[in-house]
């Protein structure tokens, strides 16, 4: 789970630095989309590894 995690947090830091050098030389709309996809993985795997963590508890009170 953590080089999942770890994984994550890299993808979703090229995003945004994407975004920034966007916004300083392109324009406005693409920074918005790739830092709103940023948060949308973000969110995704936050509640994915909620549900991971939720079923080895409960695995772990049926011992």
């Amino acid at each position: 789970m953590k080089s999942q995690r770890v994984m994550t947090a890299l993808f979703i830091g090229f995003l945004v630095g994407i975004a920034l050098w966007s916004a300083t030389h392109k324009g406005f709309i693409l920074p918005v989309i790739l830092v709103g996809a940023s948060f949308l993985i973000g969110y995704r795997h936050s509640q994915s590894l909620k549900g991971i963590q939720a079923e080895i508890s409960r695995r772990d009170t049926v011992r």
